[in-house]
């Protein structure tokens, strides 16, 4: 009998999924497509012990790209609680490829400290300087 294999999504990662990151053994298995960035369109906030990525602003943030499996998506969608704390939207990289991505709804993020460098490894080596 033969399996029949459901289409991989490409996901954009920015923070704790990154490799290397608390949340990457989630990803698993998962291919590796490579380092990417956003287009100068976000914003990348600090929430503590995770970031929140918006959308508008001028920030390009840096992350991996990963093709996942409609299993490892769905794991990704509980972790980010998707659809009520992240939401997973279509975003466009710099280069025009199109990936998933999850997003924080802006207004919850007011008096949120802005990663002005787009990258969230720069800002957790930054914060430990502190």
């Amino acid at each position: 009998m033969k399996r029949t294999s459901t289409p991989a999504t490409r996901v954009f990662v920015y923070g704790t999924l990154l490799s290397g990151e608390p949340n990457h053994g989630l990803l698993s298995g998962a291919r590796l497509v490579g380092p990417a960035k956003t287009r100068p369109r976000f914003t990348l906030y600090d929430y503590g012990p995770f970031p929140a990525l918006a959308s508008g602003g001028k920030h390009a943030v840096a992350g991996e790209v990963y093709e996942v499996d409609a299993l490892m998506l769905a794991a990704l969608d509980r972790l980010e609680g998707h659809p009520r704390f992240y939401q997973r939207t279509t975003i466009a990289l710099d280069g025009a490829s199109r990936v998933e991505a999850y997003l924080f709804p802006t207004e919850r993020l007011a008096g949120r400290p802005i990663i002005e460098s787009g990258c969230w490894r720069r800002h957790l080596k930054e914060r430990k300087s502190w």
